[in-house]
């Protein structure tokens, strides 16, 4: 027994004495940012896995040593951690990828070739790395791109194949994570019409959880293609391991989250393959969609700033820049409007003071005219008996007014109740031997087709050839995918499986059109409410509509978790007659986004109309904070009975403080100080209360000078109430 064990004592030291002497010499492939690291090793036979994700060593050479700590020897433990796990050899876990090659078969080994980092500039890299299936002729080129100061990474695949015939993708994932923890937690969302956002928390345990969607339009209706994962302990906004990721990607998604027979984490994120078998011929490369993602040891705070500060520099649509406020129509008028009262909303919004006044649905269509939301989506003409001197007329006329003018649409989808629909019954998604399924009286046109990709621009760009000077666009999609089917793929004998990519790839090609021809009219990403937005959405729109669901109260909820995500500049936050609270309460909690109105200005009192005149005007002296600023949220209205965030300038000069009741127990409110963040401690502050009512007085002394030490490490009250429930505090240099 002892020489056995001997024998099996020197056999284990040979072992990892190899293993030690072959990672002196592996190939070693870091992807670093400013802060944290992931480290790519490829094994004896060429498998590339990762070794390392987390916080940057400060010595390159010891990455070598990572792997040599390893005790995980078994069978599967060399696929677990694998860079693009392939699918149909010797893997047994989720795949990453997965293909049938032109004679039929399924098996799939990927061996690293090559690999090469190009410098963008001093602050953005791109790693990438070239592996090949040693049998047949298949090529995978992983992607990393950095984005060093703002610790963010992009991660995408393209795969190629040389076969002598064309190979069916079957699993196509963006981005293939490893991580290794003693607990994880996921933040995922869940919601529908009216009620997004709504987050749960769960500790992940053996087997796969999968995050999903299968609406094709529309997307993530139900849940966002976004979450946060928390490594050992639940992350605090200030504490702990955390890693938010999104998918860049406007169609079906899937995340798959697998704790492995090691206690290990396995991360795959990518396009939905539900129903979405896609053939790819020879010589031909498919991309998949951008995984992006940062991970802090600071908690959520600073990973949600790191994912801001990336967002405006390299990501939205003119995101250091700025926005317009405006006034919708929507709930002053819904259908019923003519020229006379748009008129009269063109002088109100003048009045209120804000720069833009926006048309809503119920312009268009003539043979069924658009009075409700029945009849006439797809008709794009203007109703002659509500707009006898069409749009051109109302351009002119809120110029007249001294307002610019903004208009709504919806051009991917159609009403049965249509011209278009008579006349084009083949450019509509719905299967021709079943009942037709409607959400919102209306289907989705087929974007695979490029003729209606030709009409779904031609509607825009008539919009602004005609009318120049129109400043704002409203795209909205308010329908889901039901029956998904194309004519035009059966037709041109391309697979039905195809449908739910390429109606994005149509989606994207017709904004990629727009956006060359008009670069720079703001445009609002809109659906229902937050049931479409994303980072490749984003690279074309100005900022989006987390719900239509504008009650204040249920709105800092929302907002509050779409802010981990998205910065403030991109939430569009419309003043409307939702909710019990007063216009003050509506309106500061508006001001913590992208300021607009949807209320009837005439209808306000005096003192309303005053309080609104001055609220536009002090929100444009804040905006710049807002939307550019550092954001720090400071009580949780999950966790309290009222909710508190704070913007700060990069230089912390200057911050905004919103408080908001959220609770109306007797007695709630903020009795005792909370700690502020996002200042200097050597600077000394002045504090100031913005958006008071008139006739109203703070309660805030302000002529004391405070050090930002004091602020944030004792603490600060803006004194929140039941008679307060709104509150909005300016921070400034005293100096």
């Amino acid at each position: 027994m002892k020489s056995a064990f001997r024998i099996s004592f020197l056999l284990a030291v040979l072992i990892f004495s190899n293993d030690f002497l072959f990672a002196q010499n592996a190939v070693i492939i870091p992807i670093e940012t400013k802060d944290n690291a992931l480290i790519l090793q490829a094994d004896k036979e060429g498998h590339l896995g990762i070794t390392y994700f987390g916080k940057k060593l400060g010595s390159q050479s010891e990455y070598q040593l990572i792997a040599s700590q390893s005790r995980q020897r078994d069978g599967n433990a060399g696929i677990y951690n694998s860079a693009y796990t392939p699918a149909g050899s010797w893997n047994v876990s989720e795949p990453a990828l997965q293909i049938t090659h032109h004679d039929g078969n399924k098996s799939l080994d990927l061996i690293y070739v090559s690999h090469k980092t190009a410098k963008e500039n001093d602050h953005v890299s791109l790693t990438s790395i070239v592996l090949k299936d040693p049998v047949y002729a298949v090529e995978v080129t992983l992607n990393y791109k950095t984005y060093f100061k703002e610790n963010v990474t992009e991660q995408w695949s393209v795969i190629k194949s040389a076969e002598k015939a064309g190979i069916m993708l079957e699993k196509y994932a963006s981005a293939n994570l490893y991580f290794i923890a003693k607990d994880y937690f996921l933040t995922h969302y869940n919601g529908t019409w009216a009620k997004e956002m709504n987050p749960e928390q769960e500790q992940l345990t053996a087997g796969i959880r999968v995050l999903d969607s299968k609406l094709g339009t529309r997307a993530n209706l139900f849940q966002p293609p976004s979450f946060m994962l928390s490594f050992d302990k639940p992350a605090t906004e200030t504490e702990g391991k955390v890693l938010l990721g999104t998918l860049a990607w406007s169609g079906n998604f899937r995340m798959d989250f697998e704790v492995d027979s090691y206690h290990n984490l396995r991360l795959i994120a990518g396009i939905n393959n539900y129903a979405s078998e896609y053939p790819l011929a020879s010589n031909q490369e498919f991309k998949t969609p951008s995984f992006i993602y940062t991970f802090s040891e600071n908690g959520k705070g600073e990973a949600s700033r790191n994912l801001h500060n990336w967002a405006r520099k390299y990501r939205i649509l003119d995101g250091e820049g700025s926005r317009l406020t405006l006034l919708n129509n929507w709930e002053a008028t819904y259908f019923d409007f003519n020229e006379e009262k748009l008129s009269g909303l063109f002088k109100d919004g003048k009045k209120l003071g804000v720069d833009l006044f926006l048309l809503d649905d119920g312009w268009f269509a003539n043979k069924y005219p658009r009075n409700n939301d029945r009849a006439g989506l797809g008709d794009w003409k203007e109703n002659v008996k509500k707009l006898p001197n069409g749009i051109g007329y109302l351009v002119k006329e809120a110029k007249a007014a001294g307002i610019k003018f903004g208009i709504w649409v919806e051009p991917e989808m159609v009403n049965p109740k249509s011209e278009l629909y008579e006349k084009h019954p083949d450019w509509v998604i719905k299967q021709p031997q079943r009942p037709e399924h409607y959400m919102r009286n209306q289907l989705p046109l087929d974007l695979s087709n490029p003729e209606v990709q030709n009409f779904v621009y031609g509607i825009l760009d008539k919009l602004f050839t005609e009318n120049p000077e129109i400043a704002y666009i409203k795209w909205d999609c308010n329908a889901i995918t039901f029956n998904a089917y194309s004519a035009y793929l059966e037709k041109s004998k391309q697979k039905q499986s195809q449908l739910y990519l390429d109606y994005v790839k149509g989606l994207y090609k017709v904004l990629e059109k727009l956006r060359a021809k008009y670069p720079k009219v703001p445009m609002m990403l809109c659906s229902g409410g937050g049931g479409r937005v994303d980072y490749e959405a984003l690279k074309y729109f100005t900022e989006f509509w987390p719900s239509d669901n504008t009650d204040p109260l249920e709105r800092i909820f929302m907002q509050w978790e779409y802010s981990y995500f998205y910065p403030a500049i991109t939430h569009s936050a419309h003043v409307t007659d939702w909710g019990k609270q007063p216009l003050k309460f509506r309106t500061d909690v508006a001001m913590m986004g992208k300021l607009g109105y949807d209320i009837v200005v005439s209808h306000l009192n005096e003192k309303d109309l005053q309080f609104s005149q001055q609220a536009v005007a002090t929100y444009d002296a804040i905006k710049d904070v807002v939307w550019h600023g550092d954001l720090y949220r400071l009580v949780d209205p999950k966790e309290n009975d009222f909710a508190s965030l704070l913007f700060s300038t990069k230089n912390k000069d200057r911050a905004i403080l919103f408080s908001y009741m959220t609770g109306n127990r007797n007695g709630a409110g903020s009795d005792t100080p909370f700690r502020l963040q996002g200042l200097d401690p050597a600077k000394k502050y002045k504090v100031k209360e913005l958006n008071l009512y008139p006739e109203t007085k703070t309660s805030i002394k302000e002529d004391q000078v405070y050090s930002g030490e004091f602020l944030m490490t004792v603490g600060f009250n803006p004194a929140v109430s039941a008679r307060r429930a709104s509150v909005i505090v300016e921070i400034s240099d005293a100096h």
